[in-house]
């Protein structure tokens, strides 16, 4: 059975980080080994929430543990998301160093949470810095969103072939598979979003219509499931259409039902046979 150590946060009631990411992966029949970088009540764009954060070193002893259980050998995957401090980045990098050195097979997926269009960069400082440097030279995967591409490439895109330029700057980087959400470049239409999974020098997008609906949470989800799929296809342009067409349906239920939390429960058979496919498009 496949296992992912997924690093993230949690929230109790709703669905971002590891509340976000730990179902879909077991609805697909993924082992899931959660570790927590913070506790809290709800996710905080709700303007108030309760709980606590926790430390690189509160990491690593979770990590140690699980170690200490003689399993790190098991595990095929690293998965971490948003990055409350350097500390804890430094924690995830240490962690996939330990997995890889009881699996040298296994991979470890970054999503680069920095910031996205019209709210800037969101993180802390020396976040955006360790992520380029650190984690993403050591990762095999990269899920950024548009903005966060082009952060980690150090450049602006507007064109496809500048998204293409930018991607081929963060592969240098080390991740062999880059996968670009909410793209929006000059010929994606204003009711649709594109998605660009890039892997051996080859391009492939899938393009979806866009939803009236803004909600925490979907990139978590499309970036455990985009991991997941590529650990049984091995095919990014296969994983990019199973993720997107899934995270699609997940998002058309929420917004029908007008939720403020992804219905991450209530559309769990879109994660394993999605009710609208998309198919990947090479360009």
């Amino acid at each position: 059975m496949t296992a992912v150590l997924s690093i993230q946060s949690h929230v109790a009631y709703g669905h971002v980080g590891n509340s976000s990411a730990v179902f879909p992966l077991q609805r697909l029949g993924i082992e899931v080994w959660p570790v927590h970088t913070v506790q809290f009540s709800n996710h905080t764009g709700y303007g108030e929430w309760r709980g606590r954060v926790f430390d690189g070193q509160a990491v690593e002893e979770v990590v140690d543990g699980i170690a200490d259980r003689g399993v790190l050998g098991r595990c095929d995957a690293v998965l971490s998301g948003y990055l409350g401090s350097a500390d804890i980045g430094h924690a995830v990098v240490q962690t996939v160093e330990k997995v890889r050195a009881a699996n040298p097979d296994a991979v470890y997926c970054c999503d680069p949470v920095i910031g996205d269009v019209g709210r800037g960069v969101f993180v802390r400082p020396g976040i955006e810095e360790l992520l380029r440097d650190v984690a993403v030279p050591v990762a095999d995967l990269v899920t950024p969103n548009h903005f966060e591409l082009d952060l980690l490439a150090g450049t602006t895109t507007r064109t496809l072939a500048e998204v293409e330029d930018a991607v081929a700057a963060v592969h240098a980087l080390g991740p062999r598979v880059v996968l670009t959400t909410s793209l929006a470049t000059d010929d994606t239409p204003d009711d649709a979003v594109d998605l660009l999974a890039s892997e051996g020098g080859r391009h492939f997008r899938v393009r979806t219509p866009r939803l009236d609906v803004a909600v925490n949470g979907a990139g978590d989800a499309i970036a455990a499931l985009f991991l997941a799929r590529w650990l049984q296809t091995r095919s990014a342009a296969d994983a990019l259409s199973r993720a997107a067409s899934s995270v699609f349906g997940l998002l058309s239920r929420t917004e029908a039902a007008r939720s403020r939390e992804i219905l991450l429960v209530d559309a769990q058979e879109e994660f394993v046979a999605p009710s609208r496919v998309f198919e990947p498009v090479e360009v």
